[in-house]
């Protein structure tokens, strides 16, 4: 076997995904978090349950039984210079929490490799796709001026589309796959980068579980593309679905924004397809409607953005804002991604107001 990636991920909770693939491909990965919950996973590791096909119910995963070496720290305990590869698997607005921002920065300087495995996407990523205007994007970012130090050759996007939560009765070092689907990453600018990432695709598919005498093969795998479009076909998943649980009515499941009027849902989902392709992106890029119409059936709660939304978050992640602004750059409009968007401000003002 080749020497161990050292592998540093800021967040725990969707991190742990990423995290435990990693691991047990025999790789050595920290993760970035609070105190309490980096000294439970120091102590007992985390563990991550997913559906496996042809197999009946969750099969859990254990990261204190694989090659890899997992740890936690906090943001001051690591270096980013120390790692070749950063994921950063936080929600955007958390990366201009104290503590958190002047980490980020030390990735930024370290010019460490940094793979974005958020739903929205980091601004030096976007200066990598051809006819977008980051300036023009700034509005839709908590935060925009953290990501100002970083050279877009050093970042690339990884598709965040395998579906996951923390069970609320579990410890924090639980997590529970919903939808177990790949990561879809782009390649780096630079080649030796994105051979790093190639490997780790490779470990991560040799992983075999053994489960009463059997090897199985395991969901949730690292797929590397070339094109920088690939990872923005979750736009259109998160603008017909994610986004629209949030409605004039209160809050609805994932099924219902999409099957409750599956014509409304393909249209906003066939719209930013088509702005994708007016940046570059092809169909191979993308995924058709009817394949993710069928995941959607699976998906009975609703998205974590409506869910912090309505649970009093003054800021979540604005990939509506950012598709709207891209969009308006290009003298596009859609009334459907509109409201949505008025809808989403209007809840956060109130938020915010609420707070004060």
């Amino acid at each position: 076997m080749n020497r161990p990636c050292n592998i540093l991920i800021l967040g725990a909770s969707y991190g742990s995904l990423l995290g435990i693939k990693l691991v047990m491909a025999g790789h050595q990965v920290t993760l970035v978090c609070l105190p309490g919950e980096a000294e439970l996973i120091n102590r007992e590791g985390i563990r991550v349950r997913l559906p496996v096909k042809g197999r009946a119910g969750l099969v859990e995963l254990d990261s204190r039984r694989w090659p890899g070496l997992l740890k936690a720290a906090g943001p001051a305990e690591v270096k980013p210079a120390d790692y070749e590869l950063v994921g950063l698997a936080m929600q955007e607005p958390q990366y201009r929490s104290p503590g958190v921002r002047e980490l980020l920065d030390a990735v930024a300087t370290s010019r460490v490799p940094c793979m974005s495995i958020m739903n929205m996407p980091p601004l030096p990523y976007l200066a990598r796709l051809p006819g977008v205007s980051t300036q023009a994007c700034r509005g839709a970012y908590t935060d925009p001026t953290v990501w100002d130090r970083f050279d877009p050759a050093t970042m690339t996007l990884c598709s965040p589309d395998p579906q996951a939560f923390r069970p609320p009765e579990e410890p924090l070092n639980v997590l529970q796959v919903r939808l177990p689907t790949n990561f879809k990453a782009a390649r780096f600018e630079s080649d030796a980068h994105t051979a790093m990432l190639r490997r780790l695709q490779a470990d991560i598919e040799a992983i075999r579980l053994e489960v009463d005498g059997q090897k199985i093969e395991l969901p949730v795998k690292l797929k590397v593309h070339d094109s920088v479009f690939v990872p923005l076909a979750k736009w259109s998943m998160l603008l017909a679905g994610n986004y629209r649980c949030v409605t004039p009515q209160g809050i609805r499941s994932i099924k219902d924004a999409v099957h409750t009027d599956l014509a409304a849902a393909r249209a906003v989902y066939d719209w930013v397809s088509a702005l994708c392709k007016s940046l570059g992106a092809t169909d191979e890029d993308l995924v058709p409607f009817e394949k993710y119409a069928a995941a959607a059936q699976g998906l009975a709660s609703p998205s974590s953005a409506a869910r912090a939304l309505y649970g009093g978050a003054p800021n979540i992640e604005r990939v509506d804002r950012l598709v709207q602004s891209i969009a308006a750059h290009k003298g596009l409009r859609n009334a459907a991604v509109d409201e949505v968007v008025a809808l989403v401000d209007a809840q956060l003002e109130r938020n915010r107001a609420a707070k004060k």
